[in-house]
């Protein structure tokens, strides 16, 4: 499937502008798949579906999350994390689109996982850095991410956390897991 055909394909399901958000991603993907040697049109088709799920009703989400028998762990934290998995569901069963790489990419763009593949990485990062993002601590990411797309994660992973924690909000034990892989991986 290329660029143009996703892009068709996926935009009904998004608003304006999260498919701006998702231009952006692509593109900043894209262009870390290419700086760091991740499979380019694996990394686009995922970055282009990563948000498919996200404007999904509530109720729907939940009873996949149920009937697919996926961690139910994730229904006692934000809802934000459910489209990620439930994404890479859906992409698969609606749009026929079957290879692990990229609904792994979809799966785990929001809390990212140990042991993240190169594809997931840039996915990853890509969605916490794009253009349109402005935040505290986005730009240190972004430059980091030029640099060391690990560090830059396990940025990204520490802003969140701290965001979370700061607003009183339970933390997905996944994103421990990610930023702890990250942080022993690189430290070892």
């Amino acid at each position: 499937m290329n660029r143009s055909k996703a892009l068709e394909l996926v935009k009904p399901h998004l608003t304006e502008h999260r498919y701006v958000h998702t231009i952006g991603v692509t593109d900043t993907a894209v262009e870390l798949a290419g700086k760091y040697g991740a499979d380019i049109e694996k990394t686009e088709i995922a970055a282009i579906f990563h948000d498919y799920a996200k404007f999904r009703p509530k109720d729907e989400m939940r009873s996949i999350i149920i009937e697919q028998s996926m961690p139910e762990d994730l229904l006692e934290y934000s809802s934000e994390l459910w489209h990620a998995p439930v994404g890479a569901y859906l992409v698969k069963c609606e749009m026929g689109i079957t290879d692990d790489e990229i609904l792994g990419a979809i799966k785990y763009h929001t809390s990212g996982r140990p042991n993240m593949t190169l594809i997931e990485k840039c996915v990853f990062i890509a969605d916490y850095i794009e253009p349109g993002r402005a935040f505290p601590g986005v730009e240190e990411v972004r430059q980091m991410a030029q640099q060391d797309l690990d560090k830059a994660i396990a940025l990204s992973l520490r802003n969140t956390v701290q965001f979370l924690m700061k607003k009183n909000q339970p933390v997905y034990p996944a994103t421990f897991y990610t930023y702890n892989s990250i942080v022993k991986t690189h430290n070892s």
